[in-house]
């Protein structure tokens, strides 16, 4: 175990907890930045600390209050888990040739931060938007009376999935704060305590397998993985229970415009 990887993984577990962003926009730049980790490996095993600190999230909270919608897991799982498989075959493939991957990593890493970025600045307008919809008690499981392209809903939604697929395989970001912005413009009329929910059991198996297959290209750190883990459950758990203290208006921007600094630099790189 190395202490500073631990405290790294306190300092995003708090970040996750106060503001509910997903730990890979902050947790990958972190270890390219601040250990000089590669931007595969950082990706590799940050995948795997997603889906594992994400299946405690949904055993301890979404599961217990019914919060999950689980065709509309379905539907997205249609369409991220091929394209997570596909992406990582390609991943292989260039590797095998002797292609160099950073590049390709780098770019869309930089890409998936500027995306959430955006999606921070949105996403409480989004969530005012659904806090007004309506919906009769017996239809908040019709995906069509619930989606905003109606006939087109499941169709939209595995599109979404595919293109979350390729996003997080690519980057590690993009599961947490773009799934659930995603899902608050694909279903307006859903509850946000559900969209959240949904998003976090998508995550799980998306994570896992984009985690496991980087992790058969090598790209994992298993020390650092525990590391992070061993500091990140009690962050969370500190940050969720002050995230009520610290005023979101002030918060969100700052952190935004991290992400975006940050972004274009990865970008430009």
């Amino acid at each position: 175990m190395n202490w500073e990887y631990s405290l790294s993984g306190l300092l995003v577990g708090l970040l996750v907890g106060i503001t509910g962003v997903g730990g890979g926009s902050l947790m990958t730049p972190l270890l390219v930045f601040l250990f000089g980790f590669k931007p595969s490996v950082a990706v590799g095993t940050d995948l795997l600390f997603a889906a594992i600190t994400k299946t405690v999230g949904v055993g301890v909270h979404h599961t217990k209050h019914s919060s999950v919608d689980w065709k509309v897991v379905t539907w997205l799982a249609v369409g991220s888990i091929p394209f997570a498989i596909a992406t990582l075959l390609v991943l292989k493939h260039l590797m095998d040739i002797g292609k160099e991957i950073t590049g390709a990593i780098t770019f869309t890493l930089g890409v998936a931060l500027l995306l959430t970025a955006v999606s921070l600045l949105v996403r409480s307008f989004l969530i005012r938007r659904a806090g007004k919809a309506d919906v009769p008690k017996d239809q908040e499981n019709d995906l069509e009376v619930i989606g905003r392209f109606h006939k087109l809903q499941i169709p939209a939604t595995i599109l979404t999935g595919a293109v979350l697929g390729v996003l997080v395989t690519l980057s590690s970001v993009g599961a947490g704060a773009l799934g659930t912005v995603a899902l608050l413009f694909l279903y307006p009329k859903m509850k946000t305590v559900k969209i959240v929910g949904t998003d976090l059991a998508h995550a799980i198996p998306l994570t896992a397998v984009a985690g496991f297959g980087h992790w058969t290209l090598g790209n994992v750190d298993f020390v650092l993985l525990g590391s992070l883990l061993i500091g990140s459950f009690p962050g969370i758990w500190v940050g969720s229970h002050i995230s009520a203290k610290i005023p979101e208006r002030y918060l969100r921007p700052t952190l935004a415009t991290i992400l975006l600094l940050i972004g274009v630099k990865f970008v430009l790189a």
